[in-house]
C-alpha cells in the first residue's frame, strides 16, 4: 500500500510542477559548492590551473554527451563558435582570477552586472533607470574607492569586471548560435574555451596540472560547477517561464556569499551584503519590468 502511495506521489502534478524549481535550486547550490571547492585548489595549481582543469574536463564531458561533430557547420558558424568560445574562456579565467582576492559572493555580484547592463542597455521606461541606479549603487559599494577595512582588492575587482563584460558578450555571441541546438553549441564553445585557458594553466602549474591527485579533485569541480548545474539548468528552463527562471537565478550572488561563508570562511561586511542586495534587486526588477518583446537575457553560464 505504501508503494502505491509513493508512486502516486511521484506522479502527482504538484510534484511535477515543483521539479523545475528544485532543479534550479540544485543547480545554484551545486555551482556555489563546486566553485567553493575549486577555490581550495588554488594553492595546488593556482587560479589559472583550476580554471583550465574545470573548463577542460567540462568540455570533455559535454563532447561525450552531445557529440557536436555530427553537425555540419558553415564558415560563418565556425567563426561564431570561435568567438563564443573565446569569451567563454576569458570569462571563466577572469572570474577565477578574481576569486584569488575577492570573496565568492562579491565576485558573482560584480560579474552579474554584465548581463544586467546588457538587459538595460536599451532602457526606455523610467522604472528601468531605477534599476540602473540600484545596480550602480551596489557596484559603487563594492569598488575599492576607499581604503577602509572592507575595501576589496582593485586587481581582483578588475578581473571580476572583465568577467562581467565577457558574460555579456557570451550572451550576445550565444544568441548568434541560436539556430544550433544548445547542447552541441555549448560543447563546442566549451572546447574552444578550454584551448584558450589551457596555456595559462600550464604556465601557472606546469606538469603538476596533470597529477592524478589533482585530476581527481578537478573532476569533482567540473561535475559540480559545470556538468551538473548545466544539466539541471536545462531541466529548469524547460519547465518554467524564462522570466521566472531569470528572477530566481538572480539570487545566485547571495547563494554564493552564503557558500563562501560556510565553506571558505569569507565573512562579509554589512556594506558588502547591502551591495549584493542592490545588485540582486536590480536584476530581479529588470527582468520583471522588461517586456517580452525585449526580454532581458537570462544568464545561464559561469
Amino acid at each position: 500500500m505504501s508503494m502505491i502511495a509513493l508512486r502516486q506521489t511521484l506522479n502527482s502534478p504538484r510534484l511535477a510542477s515543483a521539479a523545475p524549481y528544485a532543479a534550479l535550486l540544485g543547480a545554484m547550490l551545486s555551482l556555489a559548492f563546486g566553485t567553493s571547492f575549486a577555490k581550495q585548489m588554488f594553492p595546488m595549481v593556482g587560479a589559472e590551473g583550476t580554471a583550465a582543469l574545470r573548463v577542460g574536463l567540462a568540455a570533455l564531458m559535454l563532447l561525450a554527451v552531445f557529440r557536436p561533430w555530427r553537425l555540419r557547420l558553415g564558415r560563418e558558424d565556425i567563426k561564431r563558435v570561435l568567438a563564443f568560445g573565446l569569451v567563454l574562456g576569458l570569462m571563466n579565467l577572469s572570474f577565477y582570477m578574481s576569486l584569488r582576492t575577492v570573496p565568492l559572493g562579491l565576485a558573482l555580484a560584480i560579474e552579474f552586472t554584465g548581463p544586467l547592463t546588457l538587459a538595460l542597455i536599451h532602457a526606455r521606461r523610467l522604472i528601468h533607470f531605477v534599476w540602473i541606479g540600484c545596480a550602480a549603487v551596489g557596484l559603487l559599494l563594492l569598488l575599492p574607492l576607499s581604503g577602509g577595512a572592507g575595501s576589496l582588492d582593485p586587481v581582483g575587482v578588475g578581473f571580476a569586471l572583465v568577467a562581467a563584460v565577457c558574460w555579456a558578450l557570451y550572451i550576445v555571441f550565444g544568441k548568434r548560435l541560436s539556430h544550433i541546438p544548445s547542447g552541441p553549441s555549448v560543447a563546442m564553445g566549451m572546447s574552444v574555451a578550454a584551448l584558450v585557458i589551457l596555456p595559462f594553466g600550464v604556465g601557472a602549474a606546469g606538469a603538476g596540472l596533470f597529477a592524478p591527485s589533482v585530476l581527481i579533485l578537478a573532476v569533482v569541480v567540473a561535475i559540480c560547477s559545470s556538468a551538473l548545474p548545466y544539466s539541471l539548468d536545462m531541466v529548469a528552463m524547460r519547465g518554467m517561464p524564462k522570466r521566472t527562471f531569470g528572477v530566481l537565478l538572480s539570487g545566485e550572488p547571495a547563494i554564493g556569499a552564503v557558500a563562501g561563508m560556510l565553506f571558505l570562511h569569507e565573512l562579509l561586511t554589512g556594506q558588502q551584503w547591502l551591495a549584493i542586495g542592490c545588485i540582486v534587486a536590480a536584476s530581479v526588477g529588470a527582468i520583471l519590468t522588461t517586456g517580452k518583446e525585449e526580454a532581458a537575457p537570462v544568464p545561464t553560464a559561469n
